[in-house]
């Protein structure tokens, strides 16, 4: 859109230069702002300068600018606010999101693009990617990033007929000030960045935030399947459309064993859907299923593209097959509550586990226990992850590494007649690797190189 600048004359101020902030900040430049770029980090500064961008540290002297947009992972309040967003508050100066400078753009040059936004504790970037294939499986213009990738800034303007398919984090739900979602999709909520929220409640009232400046026209998907998403119904200004991932729910979605269902009868049969095993993902394809119907696409467009999904990476992503035995990379479980998910997904696996566990470590995942041949442990937390195991009477033995736990997890299979080896860590990676990507890339990896050696002697 040559001459299109709906941010001219606004000084907007970027501080965190990563993944999503240096585009962000080109695009906004295009877009007629006058921006200055902050990076705690001296390579993310030299990138910007390289870049042609001026950089100013907007924690020393005055705040000048009229808007910050914060990277998603700094905080602005709790556990402590960063110095950037400390001057931006005491200046009375919004801190935002690029998904709200985006909404304020497409708003700005006419379009009635919707908005889609999908959140949760668990299951939004599936459920995103999922709704993105069905709608562009059934003809529709769908633009998919957020918090899945790619940056919201980094997105393709859209027309009236567009939608734009977002994961929302908590981290920023709490930055937007505008947006109103046509569709909002709030899977479930269970304890998770209680250091950033400060509270389940904190954590709650940014989710809920999904629901914000909603009509009375629009759409607000609500799990059915925990009580403190069930509670948001409460709240609810626009048309409520209940989804459940195990039971039926009046007037809604829902999984009841593999079918996928409505008042009308069945949409799916989710076993011809094997990207989504697991009442977690039937969850998820309820939810996706809403919004789609919601926006007049026809059950047979939905079936027929949950069939063809193919998944993400790191979420139940089967890496490789050995003889009978299949490796499954669910290393994007970084808590429990995640794992408990997968492990419920199988009768036996062998458990590869461990990093760096959050509040409560595995205890909550005991019921799943009686599904664990043998587990293998790796990172920080992995002693401890131990001794839970040892008082339950579980199989373990700490590896230390994953190059180490592949192997033992491969032999203990084999030992033991179990069919399936599941990297499910339920902890954070940031112990052993740059991220949960990187730990399932390894994880591939090693799992590709033991198939192939093991290929080469059979030949």
């Amino acid at each position: 859109m040559s001459g299109f600048a709906p941010f001219a004359g606004q000084r907007i101020a970027v501080v965190g230069l990563g993944r999503a902030g240096l585009p962000a900040a080109a695009r906004l430049r295009e877009w007629g702002a006058e921006v200055t770029c902050w990076d705690d980090g001296a390579a993310a500064r030299l990138a910007a300068e390289a870049a042609g961008f001026a950089l100013r540290d907007p924690s020393q002297g005055s705040f000048t600018a009229d808007a910050l947009l914060l990277s998603p992972g700094i905080p602005h309040s709790l556990p402590q606010p960063h110095p950037a967003a400390a001057a931006a508050q005491a200046a009375g100066v919004p801190i935002l999101c690029d998904v709200e400078f985006l909404f304020r753009a497409v708003r700005a040059s006419g379009s009635q693009a919707a908005f889609l936004g999908i959140t949760g504790t668990n299951g939004k970037s599936t459920t995103t990617a999922l709704l993105h294939h069905i709608l562009l499986g059934a003809g529709r213009v769908s633009e998919v990033g957020g918090n899945l990738g790619p940056a919201a800034l980094g997105l393709n303007m859209l027309g009236s007929e567009g939608a734009y398919t977002l994961e929302m984090s908590s981290y920023s739900l709490e930055r937007i000030a505008s947006v109103g979602f046509k569709v909002g999709v709030m899977l479930n909520l269970s304890p998770d960045h209680l250091d950033r929220h400060g509270s389940m409640a904190g954590y709650a009232a940014a989710k809920m935030n999904i629901f914000a400046r909603q009509g009375r026209e629009d759409f607000a998907v609500l799990g059915q399947d925990d009580e403190l998403s069930t509670a948001m119904a409460a709240g609810l200004v626009a048309k409520m459309i209940p989804i459940s991932g195990s039971h039926a729910v009046r007037g809604g979605i829902w999984a009841e064993a593999h079918s996928l269902r409505d008042a009308q009868g069945e949409i799916a049969d989710l076993r011809e859907a094997p990207a989504l095993p697991g009442a977690h993902n039937a969850q998820n394809a309820a939810a996706a299923a809403a919004v789609a119907l919601a926006l007049g696409l026809t059950r047979d467009d939905v079936a027929r593209r949950l069939r063809s999904f193919g998944g993400l990476p790191h979420r139940q992503e089967q890496v490789g097959q050995i003889g009978a035995l299949r490796f499954i990379n669910d290393s994007k479980a970084t808590n429990a509550e995640s794992a408990a998910r997968a492990l419920a997904s199988y009768d036996r696996v062998v458990w590869i586990a461990g990093g760096t566990g959050k509040e409560g470590g595995i205890e909550s995942l005991v019921p799943h226990f009686s599904r664990i041949a043998r587990a293998i442990l790796i990172g920080r937390d992995g002693p401890a992850f131990a001794a839970t195991l040892a008082a339950h009477g579980v199989a373990h033995e700490v590896a230390e590494t994953l190059e180490a736990a592949v192997p033992a997890a491969t032999a203990a299979a084999r030992a033991s007649g179990t069919q399936v080896v599941l990297l499910s860590p339920a902890a954070a990676s940031w112990d052993q690797f740059t991220g949960f990507d990187a730990r399932g890339d390894q994880f591939r990896a090693l799992v590709q190189a033991m198939a192939s050696t093991d290929q080469g002697r059979a030949a």
